[in-house]
């Protein structure tokens, strides 16, 4: 796994899509791989690592005990995980309900949050529908949540298809004040940044294919 070539495409994709490397945080997504690759991260100085499963992140945590990590839960949120990893987390990226939000309020008062935006009418898709996300993200700060912005995962389709995904989310953020937008992943970080991105989950990109089960 070479992360320095790795880290370097995806500065030269961001930078070539029109986007601020000053602006766009990378964070590194270990989802599938080990402890190294959390290591290789922080070895190459990205210390926003993001995570799908509290299992994995709870595993690799206690493998690489290095306070400059900053731990994001990228998954699907679900109670017993906030529990799981409620001492870990600095920013909960997959708020799509209030219950949850009540749960990260108990556990971790006052942590940061985004709310995630479904870019589809898939009920298997995660995400709260845009109509209901300017409540959600009202009722959260109720709770005393820090909500800093809004997440989505581009939906699967044409190019054309993904942007106006993504500048549905941007333009949802700018109506309600919210600087962070963590839309892009390694396959459609370009569209992302060319659609006013601040944040990009990126995990092949970085770490190459994930090994198999």
């Amino acid at each position: 796994m070479d992360v320095v070539a790795g880290l370097g495409r995806v500065r030269a994709r961001i930078v070539d899509a029109g986007g601020d490397l000053d602006r766009v945080e990378i964070v590194a997504v270990t989802k599938g791989h080990g402890p190294e690759a959390v290591r290789a991260a922080a070895a190459v100085g990205l210390a926003d690592v993001g995570e799908n499963y509290a299992q994995e992140l709870v595993a690799k945590a206690e493998a690489v005990d290095d306070p400059r990590l900053r731990w994001h839960f990228i998954g699907r949120l679900q109670r017993n995980k906030v529990r799981q990893v409620s001492h870990l987390v600095r920013c909960w990226q997959s708020v799509d309900r209030l219950a949850v939000g009540e749960e990260i309020a108990r556990r971790s008062p006052g942590a940061a949050v985004l709310v995630e935006v479904g870019l589809t009418d898939d009920p298997v898709r995660a995400g709260a529908r845009p109509g209901l996300v300017p409540g959600l993200v009202d009722a959260l700060r109720d709770l005393g949540l820090d909500v800093q912005g809004l997440m989505a995962v581009g939906p699967q389709g044409p190019p054309a298809e993904i942007r106006a995904g993504f500048a549905r989310v941007r333009a949802l953020a700018d109506q309600l004040g919210l600087r962070t937008r963590s839309i892009g992943m390694s396959d459609d970080l370009e569209l992302a940044v060319a659609e006013g991105s601040t944040m990009v989950r990126v995990g092949s990109a970085l770490f190459g294919p994930r090994p198999p089960r």
